[in-house]
């Protein structure tokens, strides 16, 4: 007979918990912004695909004028053979970056987060087993490349950036964790989370907050800014799909094909890119780490594969 756990120690297990060391107050976004851009691409749960990596590199520079890249955490996960977690950090290490939980417990030794997600109870036990072990594999593949590890431990938690007169928060999770699941699609949908999003706005002095970490994507507008979640950048993230998505904040509109929706903020247009990277070769590369039997086929082929159950209408943007 296994022991019945309290609602407290669950939330306490690796995989569940949300270190202290991950949470800050909102109002650190008032500040200088770190970066100033005409176009901006916000580029959140890349998860190792290095693939994905190529096609968005090939969409900036589709863009008429530079464009800024910003990697927003999560940038490793499925990338556990050493070239590829190599090409991974390197290319990621050449722009703007902010560490995901992903990064912060590789580039660590504590094992009492697990795999830093902070899971909420609707995801299953055996699924946050399965991230732990993911994590687990990871962090013995960043401990063979100490320097690119201790780069990953120096980066920071959020970033502010100015696109125009809107003022941008980047993070990881929420405005107030950079694990937190403040923007996920439906917290940002509850009725009751409304007064409790406003006050981040107000406190952050921000127009938009882009983030990731969810894994489903949601562009949302509220009465003192936007949230913009752009789900995975490295995976799927609609039904019968194979694109990952992008946060592009410019100047200027995207006129090109891969544009899917949008909407503005202080002048500057938020729009979710689609990311069209070569599917073949990214399962290919994905089934020679991690192939049937292993931890990140169980949670994450069938989604490679076939897509989610999210429909973009329900990404697209909506008033709250």
């Amino acid at each position: 007979m296994s022991a019945v756990l309290l609602p407290r120690e669950a939330e306490s297990r690796p995989g569940r918990s949300c270190p202290v060391s991950y949470r800050y107050s909102p109002r650190v976004f008032d500040r200088e912004p770190q970066l100033v851009a005409d176009t901006l691409y916000v580029i959140g749960g890349l998860y190792g695909n290095v693939e994905a990596l190529a096609a968005i590199t090939a969409l900036a520079a589709r863009e008429p004028g530079p464009v800024t890249l910003v990697f927003n955490g999560d940038f490793h996960w499925f990338d556990v053979a050493d070239a590829d977690f190599a090409l991974v950090s390197e290319a990621v290490l050449g722009h703007a970056a902010l560490r995901g939980n992903v990064e912060t417990e590789i580039a660590g030794d504590d094992p009492a987060a697990g795999c830093g997600c902070a899971y909420p109870a609707d995801v299953s036990d055996a699924e946050v087993s399965r991230s732990n072990e993911i994590l687990g594999r990871l962090r013995a593949t960043a401990a063979r490349a100490p320097r690119l590890r201790a780069r990953l431990r120096e980066l920071p938690m959020h970033l502010v950036a100015r696109v125009g007169d809107a003022r941008i928060g980047i993070v990881h999770g929420d405005a107030v964790s950079l694990a937190g699941w403040g923007f996920s699609q439906g917290r940002l949908d509850e009725p009751s989370r409304q007064r409790w999003i406003e006050s981040m706005f107000r406190e952050a002095r921000v127009d938009a907050f882009a983030s990731t970490h969810t894994c489903l994507p949601a562009l949302r507008r509220f009465a003192s800014g936007v949230v913009a979640n752009n789900g995975a950048a490295g995976m799927p993230n609609f039904a019968a799909s194979r694109f990952g998505l992008l946060t592009r904040i410019g100047m200027r509109a995207h006129g090109g094909a891969e544009r899917l929706h949008g909407l503005e903020a202080a002048g500057a247009h938020i729009e979710a890119l689609r990311i069209d990277y070569d599917h073949g070769r990214w399962i290919d590369r994905f089934l020679a780490s991690w192939p049937e039997g292993s931890a990140a086929h169980a949670s994450y082929f069938r989604r490679l594969s076939l897509g989610t159950g999210l429909t973009p209408a329900r990404a697209a943007p909506l008033a709250a």
